[in-house]
């Protein structure tokens, strides 16, 4: 059985089956391990890990009455996000998804590019081109006010061979798509936007054989991962120009709230406002990535994932305005319908985060793929296919993003 501990209960013996963090606040190659011993018992809660699940078929169980079945927490969850979701949506787009998605596809490849030529030059001891960066966030903070929901969806599509890149971007977007949602100015928006396609700059300051380690990282390489904040806190402050509330993305986004995060170990309000933010977005990104060595979560399995961390290593408040915005079911996400039917999450509904548009492409209780049709969930026709959870793809041998509009974007 797979259980819920807190780490004091965790002792020798026993079978961390999830460590219940993102990948990077461990040094762990993957995110199971035998606690063999005093030592490996003490580096896990040196990183600072409140709660975590073992196995108790590979390895000790705690005692009577401890722990909670993973399949009761996975339970109170669902129906605890979807209590915070029962709401009308609040962003209203100005433009359709289908008219927006082309320019935002030019939009995220303008940033890409960017943020690699400025990350390269970085590498390479130069000035950081803020007029640059500028230039890109601006384009995207337009595509976002007009269409919330286009380039937001094109975060989907991620390439691990490319990932310091790309995630600097789907940061960018994602902390954009926050601020908007929780009603920032949006001359404020631009400089935080700035912050957060810059936020990983640090990282090119890091020798290439940790920073691309397919392996566990050594304590000491661990250190040196870690140093990228400092680093990215040290080239922004020297780079005239990049406002206050970027630095404060750059240098915070490791924080947590709880004063277990790194470079400052920084807790509650002593964390900036917009450091955060930057937390959530970085975070979520990161755990939905797949790496050489890491096989990323499902976009809804990473919002239960956030939403359960938030008891502790982040903001509350903020964690459920990030739940809200990013919504507990995003586009790409393959759901499960009272009707039998799995299908692919196109578009929010406009009305209800729980009733968004979907593309229905399996039936159930047939056991084969169907041509894929069109359901509004929130018109009359859709009430026969409430959402009731959703899936893992890779189960039904399924990419979400074939059934997209969301191609040629890499």
């Amino acid at each position: 059985m797979i259980k819920k501990i807190k780490v004091e209960q965790l002792d020798p013996g026993m079978f961390v089956a999830d460590f219940n963090c993102g990948w990077l606040d461990h040094p762990f190659l993957t995110n199971t391990v035998f606690v063999k011993d005093v030592h490996t018992l003490e580096k896990i809660k040196e990183f600072g890990i409140r709660e975590l699940y073992i196995d108790t078929a590979k390895g000790a169980d705690v005692g009577e009455g401890h722990g909670k079945a993973r399949e009761e927490v996975q339970r109170e969850l669902h129906e605890e996000l979807h209590r915070l979701v029962e709401m009308e949506r609040t962003v209203i787009n100005k433009v359709p998804m289908e008219e927006e998605i082309h320019q935002a596809k030019a939009v995220k490849n303008e940033a890409k590019k960017a943020v690699t030529g400025i990350l390269h030059e970085a590498r390479m001891g130069k000035q950081v081109a803020l007029e640059e960066a500028n230039h890109v966030v601006e384009k995207m903070v337009d595509s976002v006010f007009r269409n919330v929901d286009a380039l937001t969806s094109l975060s989907r599509i991620k390439s691990k061979d490319q990932y310091t890149f790309m995630h600097s971007v789907n940061v960018c977007v994602l902390m954009i798509a926050f601020c908007r949602f929780v009603g920032i100015d949006r001359g404020i928006i631009q400089k935080v936007g700035v912050g957060a396609l810059l936020h990983d700059i640090g990282k090119m300051k890091v020798p290439d054989a940790v920073l691309n380690k397919p392996g566990s990282f050594t304590d000491a390489e661990f250190e040196l991962m870690k140093s990228h904040v400092t680093h990215g806190h040290d080239i922004l402050i020297a780079t005239k120009g990049v406002p206050f509330e970027a630095i404060e993305v750059a240098s915070q986004h490791h924080e947590r709230f709880d004063g277990t995060g790194y470079p400052l170990k920084l807790d509650h309000d002593n964390i900036s406002r917009f450091g955060q933010m930057a937390a959530l977005a970085d975070v979520y990104d990161a755990i939905t990535t797949n790496r050489v060595y890491h096989r990323g979560l499902e976009p809804a399995e990473a919002i239960r994932k956030i939403y359960e961390w938030s008891k502790h290593h982040f903001n509350d408040e903020l964690a459920q305005y990030f739940v809200k915005c990013v919504g507990i079911y995003p586009v790409g996400t393959l759901v499960r319908l009272e009707s039998g039917l799995l299908a692919v999450v196109a578009a929010p509904g406009q009305r209800s985060m729980l009733t968004p548009t979907v593309i229905a492409v399996y039936d159930t209780e047939k056991h084969f793929r169907i041509n894929p049709r069109e359901i509004e969930l929130d018109s009359p026709d859709g009430e026969q296919h409430r959402i009731t959870g959703y899936e893992d793809p890779k189960k039904y041998h399924l990419n979400p993003i074939d059934y997209l509009d969301l191609s040629g974007v890499m």
